[in-house]
């Protein structure tokens, strides 16, 4: 594992060395952020990075809970600036508030993101200490205000739950595929271009694919501190991870692979379940009908029991219903996508475009 010494291109003060400060563009596609937007911004603000060398372009997808009203407060702020996303998609949002923007170095946040005072310090850092990244990210901390939101947290950082996703392990330091919120070097942008505009969800995994495949390096710490509000419900769950999968297909179309393997798990062992127990049901054998289902449904309850400790049995409890919401969608949302490009079904795609756009 390659330890990134956090405090390298630091002076005896603390500060970042002259020569390691670019400009910083801090880009936000939002729609209907009400809740957390003033916060986002006065965290980002508030950073201990120079403030004459930061900017924020928030992208608005056309906000109607007030979310404007609150950006409008922060408008007269130089350092700030709010456009317009009508098209109300991340790719777009991303894109314009990129081309947009001034600075050498590009920083994604979202609007369900609070970021530590030295987020844009420390993604700098980490992009100067390692000279071969070509962008840098912290590991994700999900957090939540109700039993369900918690356990949607745990679930979301669960090995049972997202596999081997490094960016979710807090203790993770080293290359990763990518992480949520990055660093990214200006020049990336013009060597491998932007975000695609045609891909509604996972547009952010599709350019990191893109990046590795240039020969790229992502390089993430858990040094580069910030926190991510689930969903609070399984409904809304649901729907995230089911778009996140039918999404996916596209990308699998365009590059005539997927991005990991880890992506096409949940499919599999879904249909797998479902092929053993329609054997199990021709051969009359309740081992290989049942089997494969007993045990899954083993290791959720374990996942939830081995919790309790940490997050108490109000919470601990429901997480295998977290974990198991995000297998079946992501499962379901890959077969139906599947299932459209078999058929030919594009125009479902772009019928839905604002159906799923960023609004929660």
């Amino acid at each position: 594992m390659n330890t990134m010494d956090s405090t390298s291109c630091m002076g005896h003060d603390g500060a970042i060395s002259e020569q390691a400060q670019p400009m910083v563009s801090v880009v936000l596609p939002i729609r209907n952020e009400v809740d957390f937007i003033e916060q986002n911004l006065q965290q980002i603000l508030d950073q201990d990075y120079p403030s004459d060398r930061l900017e924020i372009v928030v992208a608005d997808g056309m906000s109607d809970d007030g979310t404007r009203q609150v950006l409008e407060r922060f408008e007269h702020i130089p350092r700030v600036k709010v456009i317009d996303n009508p098209e109300q998609i991340v790719p777009t949002g991303l894109n314009e508030a990129i081309r947009q923007s001034r600075g050498d170095v590009i920083v994604r946040v979202d609007g369900h993101v609070i970021v530590a005072k030295n987020f844009i310090s420390q993604s700098i850092a980490a992009l100067h200490d390692h000279a071969d990244a070509w962008a840098s990210g912290g590991v994700i901390v999900h957090s939540a205000e109700t039993p369900m939101g918690k356990a949607i947290a745990a679930a979301m950082s669960h090995r049972l739950g997202v596999g081997n996703a490094m960016h979710r392990d807090p203790t993770f330091e080293g290359y990763g595929e990518g992480t949520a919120f990055p660093a990214i070097h200006r020049w990336v942008f013009d060597r491998i271009g932007f975000y695609d505009e045609n891909l509604v969800r996972n547009q952010d995994d599709e350019f990191y694919f893109r990046l590795r495949q240039a020969g790229g390096k992502f390089f993430v710490t858990p040094e580069i501190k910030y926190r991510y509000y689930v969903r609070e419900k399984l409904s809304h769950l649901f729907r995230q991870y089911y778009q996140y999968s039918f999404w996916r297909v596209p990308v699998i179309r365009k590059h005539r692979q997927p991005t990991t393997i880890r992506q096409m798990i949940p499919s599999l062992f879904y249909l797998t379940m479902a092929f053993a127990l329609i054997a199990g049901i021709v051969l009359s054998n309740a081992w290989i009908a049942f089997g494969i289902p007993t045990v899954y449904l083993t290791m959720l309850l374990m996942a939830g029991i081995y919790k309790i400790p940490a997050v108490g049995p109000n919470v601990a409890l429901r997480i295998p219903l977290a974990i198991i919401t995000m297998h079946t969608a992501y499962a379901l949302g890959m077969i139906h996508g599947a299932g459209c490009l078999v058929i030919g079904v594009d125009g479902w795609q772009r019928s839905n475009r604002r159906a799923v756009a960023l609004s929660r």
